[in-house]
């Protein structure tokens, strides 16, 4: 009979909660389709740069390289993948072709492919070995078509597409799941075109008719997101430096922009009330190029670096694919491995253990008082709960509060997607003496936001929203604290050569450096005053702690021949009648440029400079404006070196900047042979964007004093 009884009141209260459970919010705005969602999830990835470039040294292949220079000695695609998992990512997305059309595949549609390189005797499929490693290793695997082909003989006529088609199912059909499709932007101009040397334009709104073609890829592999400017999954973020605006929202509204064509200011941060959600991925490359010079061996990004492109990426909530390009081998460069497993041991030290779950309290309303939506959510470590309030409190707050006090400098918030993203505004507030206050403000969260400042102790942590539509749905509030580390030099240099490393841990630590590109250790030359290195080369340095012999990280700087010698002679144009000075005045926010009050001068543009000494050359460097603005920017050059400025024989080295509209970062021209000069001339003979020239610095690099 008891048991009668309780099994009645059991079945009232279970009855009763059903009746009584708060329904879900309403979803606002635009919404994630599932393969969006999946996406999402993957966050961090690899991007795998690798092709005839590899072994031309160049950035794009001009589409005449032959087929016989891709041989790699050691291809190891297990050591490619099995150290992007390491390094903590989900996948990895390969450059089957790039701009050049050389295919790391055996397509049956052209010759120009690993089939007919020496690599495995022709034998080979670089495609198969990668996406068989990421199953072996657990990641996903991705493609990258370049729709440009300088390469192929049809390229601008319709016959091409029908090509550019077929290799696209070749890819999606015999290498298993596709989570990403990456189309690139670049389109047409200068190439080989099957002997044809010559320029061709295409017409990017209409040429690929993208609707069809993105019609393959929901065919034959549907639950694959689509890269490009536009989508029509997930969006470029308008820059290659390794960021994304703040906010950066997940939603924009195209206006009728198609691959190839859109405002990058706009791609960088998005839409608050946009019509669609086309979230935002940043993509950045280890090195300054995408794919491998032995040059930049010395000039791969920090461990800290990376670090900090996690911030300013996955924290404004994209997604972040890493460009690691293979060297001549097929293998990852040990520095880059290197830089990989730094990062992942800071990763790993600073997000390994969430403070927030240890809260003794949580205390914030919730959806019709049903558990389901309890701030609790917040700290189970599912994406798949959240909390959330009555459709009326749209400004809540949520506060956690220890038994003992915590200490914590980062921040990590995350909306749950599948609602819409609906906070505009939030604020962070400690308890410090009695009171509230405040330490970070922002707008956005999205799929994540992480804020990251200097070090807080308190017993409490109050999240609030300060402005949104409807009542948000959260479904992480995490705190974490980032390991103690001693700082990164900072490294200067003059006019006159002389070297300045400063650090604000040098109070209780020592720097040390090295000036041959080594790296640096507690037995490296102790740093005490500015050192003489007029000549120029690579300078590492770090802090090191002498007591216990903790080191910090590496900071890397390479310098050319100091200018304190050198003099602007002439400039085919200078509105100001001084601006020319500015190409050598070692300032990156000062330009040289041919547009005057009276308009624009366009190339050819000559500025010549006099060295003030014979300098064996070995190579020049030109680095494009930095202000993110495309007006200007070379990317077809002619360089000249004289003895007198008088006499200028043929180029010592022409060519092209590539890809430096999106990632315009120092260029370095390594000349086929050392010239002695006295004097140098830079002609700018194209321009990316608007019809003048614009150059923030020029520089030269010698050869080795031990060397001349």
């Amino acid at each position: 009979m008891i048991q009668r009884v309780w099994k009645t009141v059991a079945a009232f209260f279970l009855l009763a909660a059903i009746c009584f459970a708060a329904e879900p919010p309403a979803p606002y705005g635009p919404l994630p389709s599932e393969r969006q969602l999946q996406w999402h999830e993957t966050e961090f990835y690899a991007f795998i740069h690798f092709t005839t470039n590899t072994f031309t040294d160049k950035e794009w292949g001009y589409g005449d390289e032959s087929e016989s220079v891709f041989n790699p000695t050691a291809f190891d695609a297990d050591q490619i993948v099995q150290t992007c998992r390491d390094a903590g990512m989900k996948g990895v997305v390969l450059t089957c072709k790039h701009h050049d059309g050389f295919c790391l595949w055996p397509s049956k549609y052209t010759e120009h492919s690993v089939k007919k390189s020496p690599w495995k005797d022709g034998k080979g499929d670089v495609v198969r070995e990668i996406s068989d490693a990421c199953r072996k290793y657990g990641l996903k695997f991705g493609v990258y078509l370049s729709p440009w082909d300088r390469n192929h003989k049809d390229y601008g006529k319709p016959e091409y597409l029908e090509y550019f088609r077929n290799q696209l199912r070749e890819l999606l059909t015999n290498y298993g799941p596709i989570f990403e499709v990456w189309f690139d932007g670049a389109n047409g101009g200068d190439g080989y075109y099957g002997g044809a040397r010559e320029k061709r334009s295409i017409d990017n709104s209409t040429y690929y008719d993208w609707p069809n073609t993105w019609a393959i890829v929901r065919e034959l592999q549907p639950g694959a997101a689509m890269f490009s400017d536009v989508g029509p999954d997930t969006r470029w973020v308008g820059t290659e430096a390794g960021y994304a605006g703040d906010p950066c929202w997940a939603t924009i509204t195209d206006n009728g922009w198609y691959p190839g064509h859109a405002p990058s200011d706009q791609l960088l941060t998005g839409h608050r009330n946009g019509k669609k959600w086309l979230p935002a991925e940043v993509d950045v490359s280890i090195r300054p190029g995408w794919f491998y010079h032995a040059s930049e061996d010395k000039r791969v990004r920090s461990s800290e670096r990376l670090f900090q492109h996690w911030f300013e990426s996955i924290g404004r909530g994209t997604n972040l694919i890493l460009n690691l390009p293979p060297d001549r081998r097929g293998i990852l460069h040990e520095n880059d491995v290197a830089s990989l497993r730094g990062f992942r041991k800071l990763m790993d030290a600073t997000f390994s253990h969430d403070l927030a779950p240890s809260a003794t309290a949580i205390e914030g309303s919730t959806r019709g008082n049903d558990p389901e939506f309890s701030p609790q959510n917040l700290l189970d470590g599912k994406r798949d709960t959240y909390w959330t309030t009555d459709d009326s409190v749209t400004t809540p707050e949520v506060t956690l509060e220890f038994k003992q006090p915590v200490t914590f400098n980062i921040v990590r918030m995350r909306e749950y997607l599948p609602l819409g993203q609906r906070v505009d505004d939030w604020a962070l507030d400690t308890w410090q003496e009695g009171q509230w206050q405040e330490f970070a403000k922002g707008s956005a969260i999205g799929a994540c936001r992480l804020v990251r400042g200097k070090s807080l102790t308190t017993k409490k942590v109050r999240l609030r929203i300060t402005k949104a539509p409807v009542c948000p749905a959260l479904s992480e509030f995490g705190l974490f604290a980032e390991p103690i580390r001693l700082d990164m030099p900072t490294i200067q240099r003059d006019r006159q050569g002389l070297l300045t490393l400063t650090s604000p841990s040098a109070a209780s630590a020592e720097i040390h450096y090295t000036l041959d590109g080594s790296e640096p250790d507690s037995k490296s030359p102790l740093y005490k005053d500015p050192i003489p290195f007029p000549q120029g080369g690579v300078v590492k340095t770090r802090v090191v702690n002498p007591k216990d012999g903790q080191q910090g990280e590496v900071a890397t700087a390479p310098f050319g021949l100091a200018k304190g010698k050198w003099k602007v002679v002439s400039t085919s144009f200078d509105a100001s009648g001084s601006q020319g000075a500015n190409v050598i005045d070692d300032n990156p926010t000062t330009l040289w440029q041919t547009h005057g009050l009276d308009g624009e001068r366009q190339p050819p543009q000559d500025v010549v400079v006099d060295l003030g000494e014979t300098v064996n050359v070995k190579a020049f460097t030109y680095l494009p404006r930095q202000d993110g603005i495309a007006h200007g920017l070379v990317d077809k050059y002619e360089f000249y070196l004289s003895a007198d400025g008088k006499t200028w024989d043929k180029p010592a080295a022409s060519g092209e900047f590539s890809n430096i509209r999106a990632n315009p970062v120092l260029q370095t021209v390594t000349l086929s042979q050392p010239v002695q000069a006295r004097y140098f001339k830079f002609v700018a003979t194209h321009a990316v964007e608007k019809n003048h020239v614009a150059v923030a610095e020029l520089g030269i690099v010698p050869v080795p004093s031990a060397a001349q």
